[in-house]
């Protein structure tokens, strides 16, 4: 690898760290409750779609975090999934786009 790319990579890698932050367990546990019930109401309370497409795991398998975190943080204009920007941060919203691209687990009874 050349200098300016090893250069470019130690900046990128640095970004991504610093975005992200870690969410507290008290939050995690806050924002599943959010993606059961609330995004559950339009992507089927077990995530496997309705009004929205599913967010499981195979789903979502080729879509980049990146691109998932956004759609959760900003919205998709001109469909009907709203943007979530004012319930929760940026950081917080790529922790859930993690837990999505990862598999949510079943909800505890």
């Amino acid at each position: 690898m050349t200098k300016p790319l090893l250069a470019a990579l130690g900046l990128a890698l640095a970004c991504a760290g610093a975005w992200a932050q870690e969410v507290s367990p008290a939050r995690q546990a806050q924002l599943q409750r959010l993606l059961r019930q609330d995004c559950g109401s339009c992507h089927g309370m077990r995530l496997t779609g309705g009004l929205g497409p599913a967010l499981t795991r195979q789903a979502l398998a080729d879509m980049p975090l990146e691109s998932l975190a956004a759609t959760i943080y900003h919205g998709r204009p001109g469909t009907p999934m709203p943007p979530w920007s004012s319930f929760m941060s940026a950081d917080e919203a790529q922790w859930l786009a993690r837990l999505l691209l990862a598999g949510v687990p079943e909800e505890s009874q």
